[in-house]
């Protein structure tokens, strides 16, 4: 029971360490980030800056807001610069606890996870934003100014950035799932039909109330989902192919 005990605190001070490094390095990116927060909201106000019309600018209702929104901004900038190392603390975290085939697939998913969330960032800033930014324009009644506060619109995009990053994640998610036996690739492709439903319902909630915004979440949803579960065929025949050779 002692020796229960004395385990279980080491991990938690192991897991407090590496929380503290987590931070350190979040702080160490964060300080010379924040003297370009200004510029950092400029780029990230961009796609809605270009499509405003002749005069149009954001503005800020809160009487800090135009100090503490850059200097979020910069932290989240600062957060996505570190991201590879807090996972490398995860993972440095949870590897011992896993066999080696384990580490063998969990690798590759964890560098496939990264890549995708940042992809699904970078298609809503070069694609949905501009889209969206640029209907939401050319609707606007006559005689109405279209602006925007900054922390709103920062609110707005940064729940976007998350809403594709999840999205985007989607073939890693269909691929463990498949992987850990969970469920099968025949299952996944007789749910399509509920999986494009799920998709445009998904979209509807997190995206803005117009079709073009629920298409481009659903889509590539789809798509990514279709995209899973074609490579999940893959990872699923050779271990079928193991439990074949092991039957008597």
């Amino acid at each position: 029971m002692v020796e229960g005990q004395e385990s279980f605190l080491s991990h938690l001070v192991e897991l407090r360490d590496r929380l503290i490094r987590i931070l350190i390095a979040v702080l160490v990116v964060f300080v010379p980030m924040a003297f370009f927060a200004r510029e950092l909201y400029s780029l990230l106000a961009a796609p809605l800056l270009h499509v405003l019309p002749a005069g149009g600018t954001m503005i800020a209702t809160d009487v800090v807001g135009v100090f503490l929104v850059p200097m979020k901004v910069a932290l989240v900038v600062s957060f996505l610069v570190v991201l590879p190392y807090v996972l490398y603390q995860i993972w440095a975290f949870v590897a011992p606890g896993l066999y080696a085939h384990e580490k063998k697939f969990a690798v590759p998913m964890l560098i496939a996870s990264v890549l995708l969330f940042f992809t699904g960032m970078a298609f809503a800033y070069f694609a949905f934003f501009p889209m969206v930014f640029g209907f939401m324009a050319r609707f606007a009644p006559v005689g109405v100014s279209w602006m925007t506060d900054i922390e709103k619109y920062f609110s707005f995009v940064l729940t976007m950035f998350l809403a594709f990053g999840a999205t985007f994640e989607v073939p890693v998610i269909v691929i463990v799932l498949v992987k850990m036996g969970f469920v099968r690739v025949e299952k996944l492709r007789e749910w399509r039909p509920y999986v494009i439903v799920g998709a445009f319902v998904i979209g509807a909630i997190f995206t803005p109330p117009d079709v073009i915004s629920q298409f481009m979440m659903a889509m590539p949803m789809w798509l990514l989902f279709e995209a899973g579960v074609f490579m999940a065929g893959f990872i699923a025949k050779p271990a079928l192919a193991a439990s074949g050779d092991s039957a008597p």
